[in-house]
């Protein structure tokens, strides 16, 4: 029997089945690389003092008018400008998270995304089938994680940026999600630019804070603890590999989006460490995206754990892993709180 030929108009019983959830993820790359494009050109900076034509733009940022009339009308469309009469004009949202001179801004993880991010997912089919990061694919980079994400001053500078950015969404919730009352000082390990330690201190006005990180990080933590407003003498820094080096004794450990960059088994040997320096009674915090239990959602969770599979040997996590992780190094009272926010909150104490 001859195969039946292919009838691209016949109908079926799939005809009225909607196909917006498949157009749109069609699109998705292209919303998202056109606030990449806009971010890294300057269109914001741009105009965030005055509304502008698209000839006046073009004229400042040296760009040919068709094409960059074009972006600008995207944007407009994304909703991140507004167009009045041929001038265009930042919406809200681009004016506080899309500008450079904004301290709540975004741009730094939105530069990594499109100069990193968007090129190690060109790589997603390959990372599946092997398992592994695409540093060296597409960069021709070796070496550990922030080897990379550190390979330059630059690339350095625009990573924590970033990870700032994220963190003034997230980081109140996090230290608001248990009682930390308890707690007289904080060693944020891994801290970055020290935002999780500044909302806990904000928080809680006995605590004191020292962030911990690689040398080369605490040069630019230093400046953003500078412009905290939080007293000089609760916030210090230190500076030491977190997997080599002795932790700062505390009473309270912070790990926030430390444990999903890496294995269960590095995870496993860094809580080891944190159970030992803490005294009897202290606390781990960690902030990280929970996983629900059945890996379903949500999927800010499950795309950030396949852009854990690009750029790291971690994961995104449940509960459930957690606990097991942090039972296995010896604490106990183990506690999730889902947020809200960018990131959710563990607690678990040492007995």
């Amino acid at each position: 029997m001859k195969d039946q030929p292919f009838t691209p108009y016949a109908a079926d019983q799939h005809e009225t089945l909607d196909s917006s959830p498949v157009i749109d993820l069609i699109e998705a790359f292209r919303r998202s690389k056109a606030m990449f494009a806009a971010v890294s050109l300057g269109v914001f900076d741009t105009i965030e003092d005055a509304p502008a034509t698209a000839d006046k733009i073009a004229s400042v940022l040296q760009l040919p008018l068709q094409s960059l009339e074009r972006l600008l009308d995207a944007c407009v469309g994304l909703k991140l400008l507004r167009k009045n009469d041929g001038s265009y004009a930042n919406e809200p949202v681009a004016s506080v998270y899309l500008c450079r001179r904004s301290h709540r801004a975004l741009i730094g993880y939105i530069l990594y995304s499109n100069d990193v991010l968007f090129r190690l997912w060109g790589h997603l089919e390959d990372a599946v089938r092997e398992g592994t990061s695409r540093w060296e694919q597409e960069f021709g980079a070796n070496g550990g994680i922030f080897d990379n994400f550190f390979r330059s001053p630059e690339a350095k500078a625009t990573f924590l940026r970033g990870m700032h950015g994220f963190g003034l969404l997230s980081s109140p919730k996090v230290v608001d999600a248990f009682d930390l009352s308890e707690f007289r000082l904080m060693a944020d390990v891994g801290g970055g630019t020290g935002h999780l330690a500044m909302a806990a201190c904000s928080r809680y006005t006995n605590l004191h804070a020292v962030i911990f990180d690689l040398p080369d990080v605490v040069e630019i933590t230093e400046g953003y603890l500078d412009k905290s407003g939080l007293p000089a003498e609760r916030m210090s820094v230190a500076a030491g590999d977190f997997f080599r080096d002795p932790l700062p004794k505390a009473d309270l450990i912070a790990l926030g989006r430390i444990l999903h960059d890496w294995s269960d088994m590095k995870v496993g040997k860094l809580l080891t460490k944190v159970f030992e320096t803490l005294p009897s009674g202290g606390a781990v915090l960690i902030a990280e995206k929970l996983l629900d239990q059945q890996k379903t959602g949500p999927s800010s969770a499950l795309l950030q754990s396949l852009n854990m599979l690009v750029c790291t040997e971690g994961r995104e996590r449940t509960l459930s892993e957690y606990r097991q992780l942090v039972e296995a190094a010896g604490f106990e009272q183990v506690e999730g709180r889902i947020t809200g926010a960018y990131l959710d909150a563990v607690i678990a104490k040492k007995p």
